[in-house]
This record gives C-alpha cells, sequence and structure tokens, in this order.
C-alpha cells in the first residue's frame, strides 16, 4: 500500500468529522488546551496548528462565541456554541448518522 497516499486520503476523510467532533465538544464551554484533551480522550487527537484556525473560522461563521477570560493568572480564551452552533449541530448529527448508516450498509 501506498503510505502517503493513504496519509493524504486519511487527512481528507478526517478533516470533516473534525468539524463535527469540535461542535460537539463545545457544547461545553472550554478552551483549546482542554478542547484538544478531550478529543483526544475521545480517540482523535489534534494538532494545534489545526485546532485554533478551526475555532477562528467556526467562531467567524458564528458557529461560536468566545471570551476571553484570567484563569490560573492565565489570560484563556473559552469557546462554546452559539444558538447557531447548536443547530448546526443538530443539522451534522443528522447527516452523519444517515452517512455513517449508509456507509456500514455499503462496507
Amino acid at each position: 500500500m501506498d503510505r502517503e497516499l493513504f496519509e493524504t486520503m486519511r487527512l481528507e476523510l478526517r478533516r470533516g468529522t473534525l468539524v463535527l467532533a469540535v461542535l460537539a465538544c463545545l457544547r461545553t464551554e472550554r478552551y483549546g488546551y482542554t478542547l484538544r484533551q478531550a478529543l483526544a480522550a475521545d480517540g482523535l487527537e489534534m494538532e494545534e496548528s489545526t485546532l485554533y484556525p478551526l475555532l477562528r473560522r467556526l467562531e467567524g461563521q458564528g458557529l461560536l462565541t468566545s471570551e476571553w477570560r484570567e484563569e490560573e493568572k492565565r489570560k484563556k480564551r473559552f469557546y462554546v456554541l452559539s444558538p447557531g452552533g447548536e443547530a448546526m449541530l443538530a443539522a451534522l448529527t443528522e447527516e452523519w448518522r444517515g452517512i455513517n448508516a449508509s456507509l456500514e450498509r455499503i462496507l
């Protein structure tokens, strides 16, 4: 098997699922580091260089809100789903379940 091609396709497959995973994790307010930990604990490790641009993009799309707060003498940016993000998560979850069911039948 071509390892390089596999890695390219694996990353492509993960890209969309990471958006769904981040939205789902942000039903509970978190800052970047604790979000990365929560995702990793569930088997979805993500580099900071992937996570932070994704968070900024989702916030720019109106799916997240964020707030800077000081915690443990450090400023941290906390993220949580916006009402629009909650609606998007529900719609994407329904879509994911349909796709997943189809793929299970096909595979």
